[in-house]
C-alpha cells in the first residue's frame, strides 16, 4: 500500500501547481490591467471574464487537496469530548464517507448545466471560450474530491498510520 500512497502523494502536487499558475496569471492580469487603466486609459477588455475563469480554476482544482488534509475552517467545540471517549477516528469516518457522498448531488448538477451550456453554444462575451469547459473542469474537480474524501475517511478509520508523513 506504500508505493501507492507515495504515488499519490507525488500525484497531488499537479492540482497545486494549476491553481499556482492561475493565480499566477491572475496577478499578472490583474496588474496590466490596473496599468493600463490608469495609465493608459485603457483596460483590459477581457479581465473580468479571465478573472472568473481563472478564479474557478483556484479554488476547484485545490478543492481535493483542501478537504483531504483538513484544511477548511472547523469549528473544534466538540473535540475534546471525542478525543476522551476515543471516538474521533469514528467520527472522522462519517464525516468524510457522508461528505463524499454528498458531492454526488453537485457533481450532478454541475454536469446537467455544462452540457446544457455545451448544447446551447454558450460561450464568454469577449474571448469566446466555451464555458462548458469550465463546467467540466469543476465537475472533474469536484468528483475527485469525493472519490478523495471516500478514500480518506476509509484510511483514517482503517489505516491511519498510511497518512502519516513519515510512512
Amino acid at each position: 500500500m506504500s508505493p501507492i500512497i507515495q504515488l499519490i502523494r507525488r500525484a497531488s502536487i499537479l492540482p497545486v501547481i494549476v491553481a499556482s499558475t492561475a493565480l499566477f496569471i491572475l496577478m499578472i492580469m490583474t496588474f496590466c490591467d490596473v496599468i493600463l487603466r490608469s495609465v493608459f486609459n485603457a483596460p483590459i477588455e477581457a479581465a473580468t471574464e479571465l478573472t472568473r475563469i481563472l478564479m474557478a480554476i483556484l479554488v476547484f482544482s485545490v478543492l481535493p487537496i483542501v478537504s483531504t488534509t483538513n484544511g477548511h475552517i472547523a469549528v473544534d467545540l466538540t473535540d475534546g469530548i471525542f478525543n476522551r471517549l476515543h471516538l474521533s477516528r469514528i467520527r472522522d469516518l462519517i464525516i468524510y464517507l457522508v461528505c463524499g457522498a454528498m458531492l454526488y448531488w453537485p457533481v450532478q448538477r454541475v454536469w446537467i448545466l455544462a452540457e446544457r451550456a455545451r448544447d446551447y453554444g454558450d460561450v464568454t462575451e469577449y474571448l469566446a471560450i466555451p464555458t462548458y469547459l469550465i463546467g467540466w473542469f469543476i465537475t472533474l474537480s469536484v468528483a475527485v474530491t469525493a472519490v478523495v474524501m471516500i478514500a480518506t475517511g476509509l484510511l483514517r478509520f482503517f489505516a491511519p498510520h498510511t497518512l502519516s508523513e513519515t510512512s
